[in-house]
């Protein structure tokens, strides 16, 4: 199983983050399996990192195997979709940029990446006409809509599938918009899907 994310996928993230890069191609990176965090399982700040964030997205799953898929046969290749977290120790990925280092550890390590409950793509009227909310302390944090990716779910699947062969259960976080901010122990953390509620879990 592999874990794909975007980076740079919505212009509000991208401006609160101060990125001035501008990319005609999806940024994509991954994830090990070892990142995978799910059941609503409480996630352990790292000893590693005094910053750790949270980025709030749409994730959806992979359906079928595929390869060199056409964009307007991409929607046929998951058929599920949750909210997740990308837990990123923001700290470390700073110093790692800074001296021009790869900061997959900032991103990759144990437990951030976090999914809720998947619920079946057709109980959606449309994947690119939907909100998404993230909740600390019953407190709303950050929201989104997929409307506002600068690269739809299909675009992003047709292009991770030119370089890697997709398999069945192969997740794809696609990207995060304005409102990140860092977690604390004992946090309760709330996603919802429209006004689903997908995820729920705790910082220990």
């Amino acid at each position: 199983m592999k874990i794909f994310a975007v980076g740079l996928n919505y212009p509000s993230h991208n401006q609160e983050m101060k990125h001035v890069f501008r990319s005609t191609e999806p940024v994509i990176f991954m994830k090990p399996e070892t990142a995978l965090l799910k059941d609503g399982k409480p996630f352990f700040l790292p000893d590693f990192s005094q910053d750790i964030q949270y980025e709030t997205e749409l994730v959806v799953k992979i359906c079928r195997l595929g390869k060199s898929i056409s964009e307007r046969f991409a929607h046929r290749y998951y058929d599920e979709l949750t909210v997740g977290i990308d837990f990123t120790a923001r700290d470390l990925q700073k110093r790692l940029k800074q001296n021009g280092l790869p900061w997959e550890i900032s991103k990759g390590f144990d437990g951030s990446a976090v999914v809720g409950d998947f619920i079946s793509k057709e109980q959606v009227p449309d994947v690119q006409q939907l909100s998404f909310h993230l909740d600390i302390n019953h407190q709303t944090v950050q929201q989104g809509e997929t409307g506002d990716m600068i690269y739809s779910v299909d675009q992003i699947v047709a292009h991770i599938s030119r370089f890697f062969t997709l398999k069945i259960g192969d997740l794809v976080f696609t990207g995060t918009p304005a409102g990140v901010g860092g977690v604390s122990i004992n946090d309760y953390l709330e996603g919802y899907l429209q006004e689903t509620k997908v995820l729920a879990f705790r910082i220990k």
